[in-house]
């Protein structure tokens, strides 16, 4: 069966913001990048994009007008019946431990599930209220779930990564919630949380990523400690935008980060011990925006992307040992999701 590598163009929801649109495909094996629209909205935001971990020819994305599945690896898209409030769609995810168990997570922090692969949906009571210091005076006040992960030894644990206020977390599939955020302060900035990734080697050790950088929990995010990578701003601080682990080998993590939100720093960070110690990578080349995302084929877990939010698009056949460009179309930038399966 043919792999794909999948590019969700979009940008911010705040007024006044340069969005792009477009989603985009590429074969394994080909240098050509194809547009996809049929069946999706006009003009389509797409901020999050997952392929079933089983069965790679259905695909999910979020787009502004909430979330479309294919079952033809992009060739024709069909609108998701969510009972929401037609809000943008930031993180879609099959849980690991049941890739029936979806959840879909939006802008103004709801969540939604799905029991029976994304059949049907219902609402999640996510009530949590963030302390004020997660809030900075003229921030954007939107708070959207811009991560959602899973134990794969428990289906009823759920975190989500909230931009702007911070970590979330329910032990019971989301029927109740509570703020993990206290801990990952490093000074009066903002708990500007991005991502979030449940050990697969350790269930206890979570990870979570932000603007001031990335922590670690062992007890499930009870408690948090900072995690020493390379600085890349002036605070002393990285930009941390996106985090997976290697399918198949959770010993290797990896994450995309820059010195900000728009910087001209782009940059991988690997783990080779399940994350207890971290290094650069030396991709051979030298981006020139922030890393916004990364993707694993599951399939064949030694091929694998990243991209800048410039867009920059760059593959890897042996994980990440080597990298190549894989130019998108002129003009195409602010890749906000990508995918492989």
């Amino acid at each position: 069966m043919t792999s794909y590598v999948y590019v969700g163009l979009a940008g911010e929801t705040a007024p006044g913001r340069e969005v792009q649109s477009g989603l985009y495909r590429m074969a394994e094996g080909d240098s050509e990048w194809e547009m996809l629209s049929n069946g999706l909205p006009e003009v389509p935001e797409i901020r999050a994009i997952a392929v079933h971990p089983e069965q790679p020819e259905i695909v999910y994305v979020g787009t502004q007008s909430g979330p479309y599945r294919s079952t033809d690896h992009g060739e024709h898209w069909e609108k998701v019946n969510v009972p929401d409030h037609g809000l943008p769609v930031w993180s879609i995810l099959f849980h690991p431990h049941d890739a029936k168990l979806m959840y879909a997570g939006y802008e103004n922090c709801e969540i939604y599930r799905s029991e029976d692969g994304g059949e049907h949906w219902q609402a999640l009571p996510v009530s949590v209220r963030f302390p004020e210091i997660t809030m900075a005076r003229g921030a954007n006040p939107a708070k959207r779930v811009l991560m959602l992960g899973g134990s794969a030894a428990d289906a009823n644990v759920i975190y989500g990564a909230v931009e702007v206020g911070g970590m979330l977390r329910s032990m019971d599939g989301g029927e109740h919630w509570e703020n993990l955020s206290h801990g990952q302060y490093l000074n009066d900035d903002v708990v500007d949380t991005h991502g979030v990734l449940v050990s697969r080697l350790q269930p206890g050790k979570v990870f979570g990523i932000a603007r001031a950088g990335m922590f670690c929990s062992t007890d499930y995010g009870d408690h948090w400690q900072h995690v020493r990578i390379d600085a890349l701003n002036d605070k002393g601080q990285t930009y941390c935008r996106d985090i997976c682990e290697m399918p198949g080998n959770p010993r290797k993590i990896w994450v995309a980060a820059g010195a900000n939100f728009r910087s001209d720093v782009g940059v991988l960070f690997h783990s080779k011990d399940g994350g207890d110690t971290w290094n650069r990578v030396d991709m051979g080349m030298t981006p020139s925006h922030t890393m916004f995302a990364l993707a694993f084929d599951e399939r064949r877990p030694n091929r694998m992307f990243c991209a800048t939010n410039g867009g920059e698009v760059y593959g890897s056949t042996d994980v990440g040992e080597t990298w190549q460009t894989c130019p998108l179309p002129e003009d195409a930038r602010l890749i906000y999701a990508l995918a492989c399966g």
